[in-house]
């Protein structure tokens, strides 16, 4: 896998690409079609990821020999590195890219020198809740939040120490 920053126009509109793919495939069973469409123009356009690259998030995308499949954003925050995204595709999902993804992540925090990794999941997501608790991540709390349009994330939130 390799993992590349995201740095121009071009690789943004991949990741908004990625998102409108990978949200539909994963989150409609979880919070409805109104809800995904809604959090992908809001936080996954490329008007929004571009905004929030100024706000200090950095935005990596993956790929292998077939193309791109995933991608992940992350913002330094105090002792801390917030994770905010991470999404994989589903047809890639399972073979270790997600490790591999998390593995990045936290090394980038150590070099970052964060003490931690914080991260929010919406706490019906089941599977994806699985896969950081076996990466040792912990649940710390809940959190519910407006994000308007009469929609609401409610999500845990867990951290790893680095």
């Amino acid at each position: 896998m390799r993992i590349t920053e995201v740095k121009d126009i071009h690789q943004i509109e991949t990741v908004a690409r990625l998102a409108e793919q990978i949200w539909n495939q994963h989150f409609i069973p979880i919070i409805g079609k109104q809800q995904v469409d809604y959090m992908v123009e809001r936080f996954q356009s490329v008007q929004a990821i571009k905004a929030q690259l100024k706000e200090g998030y950095q935005y990596y995308l993956f790929d292998n020999a077939k193309g791109y499949f995933g991608y992940t954003a992350v913002q330094p925050r105090g002792k801390e590195l917030f994770l905010s995204k991470l999404y994989i595709k589903k047809s890639k999902r399972g073979k270790g890219y997600g490790r591999q993804a998390l593995a990045f992540i936290e090394s980038l925090a150590a070099m970052l020198d964060k003490s931690l990794v914080s991260l929010t999941v919406n706490r019906n997501n089941i599977s994806t809740i699985k896969v950081y608790e076996k990466m040792g991540y912990t649940v710390s709390g809940e959190v519910v939040k407006d994000i308007g349009n009469g929609f609401i994330m409610d999500d845990f939130t867990m951290y790893k120490p680095v």
